[in-house]
């Protein structure tokens, strides 16, 4: 691969993982650093109904999924910087081949070929 085309995906990398970082961020701060009334905005101190605690469990629980999957696509991006620096990006890690150029355009962290990925995939099913 060319140096202008991996000072390319190198640029698209690092601004993806700028977004990232803040949006894990403030997830963070959203969901983990406020209690039930400041989160609900509840100025009372009445106790509150066990739907809304509910609400407020499911929310926080999801919102810690979105933390943990933006934290995966984290080391997935530092990874491919990883892979930059190693002469090694747009090598399919599985089968050593060219990873295709639409793939990495579209998602510039991929480690696999699509063939090797589509072989992962089903593997994981069984």
């Amino acid at each position: 691969m060319k140096a202008a085309e991996l000072a390319l995906y190198k640029k698209t990398l690092l601004e993806l993982r700028e977004k990232l970082v803040g949006n894990v961020n403030f997830m963070e701060d959203e969901a983990l650093g406020k209690s039930r009334q400041d989160a609900s905005g509840d100025l009372s101190n009445v106790p509150i109904h066990m739907a809304d605690v509910g609400t407020d469990n499911y929310d926080r629980d999801l919102t810690i999924g979105l933390i943990q999957n933006g934290e995966e696509e984290l080391r997935s991006i530092d990874e491919a910087l990883e892979r930059i620096s190693n002469k090694k990006f747009g090598l399919c890690e599985e089968c050593g081949k060219k990873v295709s150029k639409a793939r990495l355009t579209a998602l510039p962290y991929v480690k696999n070929c699509i063939e090797c990925q589509r072989q992962e995939e089903e593997s994981d099913k069984t």
